[in-house]
């Protein structure tokens, strides 16, 4: 959530920043905020000064009682019982403009950072580097979602009649695959100093609005509605929630934690043939991993945790490229987002694995995840968060870019973990 006092002070570049990730109505959505916070200061002078005045008098009443001027004594109560009737009318007031300012700013996203390109969609994004060689494959590659049925490793049909479409059986290689993936992937952030937590997969109403993902995301995540719990769409919002209304100690920044959840999103609206096989899919695993830095340390552990995800990607022996993405196709939370992309031969695209973001305050807003500065001015944190990684599109180009006429090789870092070399 952006600051109030941004808003007020900055107006000319809050609005710049909105308009660049094409939020229509800017100018005018703010300028609606700043004038109800004008309000809301009003009616809080008129509040304390009815307030310092009933406080005042309540004083004077006992002192007049003791002198024995009853008269004027009993003026004052009456005066006071006026006082506390317009002081209570102008807290009701205040509560409601507070309310209004609060929904109003839950609708604006984040500001984007001064290196976020111009743009509107995805063909807009800045390709940062490319990493690997696009290899060849042999005449009559398969892409997955065949390849998944011809060994019998994942089941859609099974799925569906469990679940639904988009809830995939994975079984035999397989489900060893997704497993040593998730095995593979939290070790390794273990070593770069992630500490690893497992975290509840249905929040609450808080812990989505704490993070952002509501009101935005509201028609795209599962509700149970008879307990009013979410089931959540990345780890990122229970792993961060931890640290809401916490005041953190300076030496423990920054924090590093990493967790492997289920996600779950509705995916409303989605079809296509981008969206076939393990492309997208309503439930998946994915290994998240968040940092809470210093204001001033976040764009250097933003690189940091880019350059983590693209080595899971060297070591999977998967040729990739960063992008960062422009306006028109950050995220709603977002201040600066580097996504990572796999390339999938037998689909011949570009398939996003990996988002790294850095939410600047916009998340510790909501949250009140603060710290203390040395003069001991309490403060925001930054937070971040990167997939490192999400499993389905991972799973698709290691079974793609790996296939042979007669099997499927797996990358050499996950053999002590699979217990075999080849899917045949």
């Amino acid at each position: 959530m952006l600051q109030l006092n941004v808003l007020r002070e900055q107006t000319e570049l809050v609005v710049a920043g909105l308009t660049k990730k094409n939020y229509k109505n800017a100018a005018q959505e703010v300028e609606a905020i700043v004038v109800l916070d004008q309000q809301r200061r009003q009616v809080q002078s008129q509040h304390d000064e009815l307030q310092a005045r009933a406080n005042a008098i309540s004083k004077e009443i006992g002192i007049l009682m003791k002198s024995g001027d009853r008269e004027k004594a009993e003026a004052y109560k009456a005066e006071t019982s006026e006082l506390k009737q317009q002081t209570k009318s102008l807290s009701e007031q205040l509560t409601a403009i507070e309310e209004q300012i609060q929904q109003a700013l839950y609708k604006l996203p984040n500001l984007p950072h001064a290196s976020v390109p111009e743009g509107r969609s995805a063909e807009d994004n800045e390709v940062v580097l490319q990493h690997g060689e696009i290899p060849k494959l042999h005449e009559g590659a398969l892409p997955h979602w065949e390849l998944i049925q011809q060994y019998d490793i994942i089941d859609f049909e099974l799925g569906n009649k469990i679940s639904g479409a988009g809830f995939p059986v994975y079984k035999k290689q397989g489900a060893r695959l997704q497993r040593a993936l998730i095995n593979f992937f939290l070790d390794e952030a273990m070593k770069a100093g992630y500490m690893e937590v497992q975290p509840p997969i249905l929040v609450n109403e808080a812990s989505g609005y704490g993070t952002g993902q509501l009101p935005d995301k509201d028609g795209q995540m599962y509700h149970a509605t008879e307990d009013n719990l979410y089931l959540i769409p990345t780890a990122e919002v229970p792993i961060t929630n931890i640290y809401r209304d916490v005041i953190v100690p300076a030496e423990q920044l920054p924090i590093k934690n990493a967790g492997h959840t289920p996600c779950f999103r509705r995916e409303a609206g989605s079809w296509g043939a981008d969206v076939r096989g393990l492309n997208r899919l309503h439930q998946f695993d994915k290994v998240e991993i968040v940092q809470i830095t210093l204001p001033e340390k976040s764009y250097e552990a933003l690189e940091e945790m880019s350059s983590y995800i693209q080595g899971l990607l060297q070591k999977l022996e998967l040729p990739y490229r960063v992008l960062r993405l422009c306006g028109g196709d950050m995220g709603f939370t977002s201040a600066l987002t580097y996504d990572m992309e796999v390339y999938s031969t037998a689909q011949n695209r570009w398939l996003e694995v990996s988002s790294a973001s850095n939410f600047e305050t916009y998340q510790s807003n909501r949250l009140k995840l603060r710290y203390k500065t040395e003069s001991g001015k309490t403060q925001l944190l930054h937070t971040l968060n990167g997939s490192a990684l999400a499993l389905p599109r991972i799973v698709a180009a290691i079974l793609e870019n790996n296939q042979t006429p007669d099997g499927i090789n797996m990358p050499k870092v996950l053999h002590p973990y699979l217990g075999f070399e080849k899917i045949s």
